[in-house]
Order: structure tokens, then sequence, then C-alpha cells
């Protein structure tokens, strides 16, 4: 039976833009806001010039799967234009010369004092995103940030991609599609660890006042909205929670016991523990991604045994402030208070 992929979609003004009064332009549109789509994310503790033909690689087999045009990916953002242009050939030539994997780069400390300002604040050396669209909200999304190559490199920093798809694109070619797309992506990447699942792409901080859609994400333990939180690119070799698909390498692979040792410590009918090569496997829970429902009691529990098995090596919690001025505070792009921060973190624990 084909899986129920819930529809969260949010509409709305987004927090901060101001209102009309008489006399002033008409006030903004409302945008969409939030949006359930399918989620990839690959962790890589290395710098650009370690993984560029891995990137470029995974790069092409997104844009081979979802294509470009008004319905998929038209719309790039490269490095410093922080406006975008529309998706051309001249914009792929950039874009292929900035991922060559030949291209020389240098630490900060190699460049010009002006030049060192700009990247040390921008906080990264390599940046691209291409959407669909201006905001990206059809769901077609990918970024690649490539983490600052200091000496010795930061503590916890990490390159990352991460790449979205609609849920209709998931519902209209099938899970095993869609997995096989994120095996193909992964397969020269050199990750430490990642994922490929149901999740909720925030185009905008949310509203205190949006409590029916957080409410709503309760009951769906399988969606994940990690994120909402900051500071995805200091992951280090901490694991980013559970997923439909679970991507695990060296080191962090070798301090789980390699993959003999988690076949025989999940025992879920649905897990999967497939290697893919030398020190590398992709833990798969079920045959597509599910949700759950805890008002039907769809608890995922082979979400919860996976989660309960790599707890030591999960990313603990940070509280990133997002508005101080109310009581109690709140939290994260979606606005959590504390406790609700906690509750969703620790789903699959407790």
């Amino acid at each position: 039976m084909t899986p129920h992929y819930p529809r969260l979609r949010l509409r709305g003004i987004p927090p901060g833009r101001w209102k009309s009064h008489e006399g002033k332009p008409p006030r903004p549109r409302r945008e969409l806001l939030a949006r359930d789509v399918f989620r990839l994310a690959f962790y890589l503790p290395h710098d650009h010039s370690e993984i560029a033909e891995g990137v470029l690689h995974a790069v092409n087999s997104y844009i081979q799967a979802v294509g470009e045009g008004p319905k998929a990916i038209n719309h790039v953002y490269l490095g410093g234009n922080e406006e975008g242009a529309p998706l051309t050939e001249e914009w792929w030539g950039y874009i292929r010369n900035t991922l060559h994997p030949q291209r020389r780069w240098y630490f900060p400390d190699d460049y010009s004092e002006a030049e060192a300002r700009r990247v040390e604040k921008r906080g990264y050396q390599t940046r691209l995103i291409l959407t669909g669209g201006i905001n990206g909200s059809n769901g077609y999304q990918l970024e690649y940030r490539a983490r600052l190559p200091y000496r010795p490199p930061t503590p916890n920093a990490v390159s990352l991609l991460t790449a979205t798809l609609p849920t209709e694109y998931l519902a209209a070619h099938g899970a095993m599609r869609v997995r096989a797309l994120a095996l193909e992506m992964a397969s020269r990447l050199r990750f430490a660890s990642g994922h490929a699942g149901l999740a909720l792409s925030l185009y905008s901080s949310l509203r205190i006042s949006s409590a029916s859609l957080r409410t709503e994400l309760f009951r769906y333990p399988g969606i994940d909205v990690r994120p909402a939180w900051l500071d995805s690119h200091q992951m280090g070799l901490q694991i980013d929670g559970v997923h439909w698909l679970n991507f695990l390498a060296q080191p962090v692979l070798g301090e789980l016991g390699g993959a003999a040792v988690l076949s025989s410590r999940l025992h879920a009918p649905e897990t999967t523990v497939q290697e893919l090569g030398e020190d590398r496997v992709v833990i798969s829970l079920g045959d597509c991604p599910n949700a759950g429902d805890l008002s039907v009691g769809q608890e995922l529990p082979a979400y919860r045994e996976l989660a309960r098995f790599l707890n030591p090596w999960l990313e603990p919690l940070r509280l990133s402030h997002g508005t101080l001025f109310v009581e109690p505070p709140r939290y994260t792009a979606l606005r959590f208070t504390e406790e609700e921060a906690r509750r969703w973190w620790r789903r699959f624990l407790d």
C-alpha cells in the first residue's frame, strides 16, 4: 500500500514585512512560508578542493533527474550573487567552473585582508543554490556550502550538500526511483553521514500564531524539521537524527562497529543495512518513507529502534533564540517553545 504523504502548506506574509497604511504602497502578497518536501542531506568533513568532483556529480545527477524549467529548477545563486539570476547555459558555465575539481583554492590567510574579511564574514568559501523560482517554493532546491579551509580545520565544521523534491515528485515517480537518485548522488560524495526522507521546507520564519502547523508537525514524527534549527554546517561527526534512508561512512561507521554490528543490533523487519562499497552503508527503514501518525498509533517502531541505538552519536539539541520578547521565549524558525523543541528532538527516544 502506498503510504500517505501529509500535505503541510502554510501561506501568509513573512514576519517583519511592513503593513500598508493609507497613502502607502499595497501590502505584500501572501507567500508560501512552508511546505512538505522530500529532503536529502550530506555532511562532508572536507574542504571544497577535496570533494569538488563528487559534488559536481551529485549536482548533475539531481538536475538530470528533476530537469530544468519553470516547474523544476530555473534559478541560480552563486557565490556572492545575493539576488540570483535565471539559470542559463552561461550560468551553467560559471557553475561548472566554480565546482571544477582542478580549480585552486586558498586558505583565508592567503587572501588579501579585504577578501579574507569578506569570506570569513560569509562563513563559507563556495556556495551554490539552485531553485525553482526566486524563492524556490515549488519544492525543488539544491544547496551546496563548502566550509572555509582553515589551518587546521575548524572543529565540527563541514561542507554541506542538501537537495529537496516536492512530495508530488515522490508520489508520481515512486520511492524506488527517489531512492536510486539518493544513492547516485551519494556514490561519489565523501560524506561522514547523510540522510534522505520526508521533511518540512521553511521559506521564512513562522509567526508565533502559526500554532496549527506546529500541532500538525507533532502528529507526524517521520517529518524532519531539523532545517528550522541553525548551524547544520557545524554537524561534525555527529548524526542528524533518524530518517527513511540513513547514510554512514568513516569515521562514524567505525565508531558504531561497522555494518556487521549494525545488522546484528537492528531487528525491525522493515530495516535493511546495505553496504555501499568499502566502509559505507545505507540503513533503510522500509520500502518507502513514512510520516507516521501518532493520532492513530503509527509510532514508527523501526525509527525508534535505530534512534535508540544511535543515541550516543546523535546531534544534541541546541536552542537558537528567535523571539526573546515574549514569555515563554520562542526558538528556531518554527518558533517552538523550549518544551516543544525538546519534545520534537526526542520524539523517537522518549
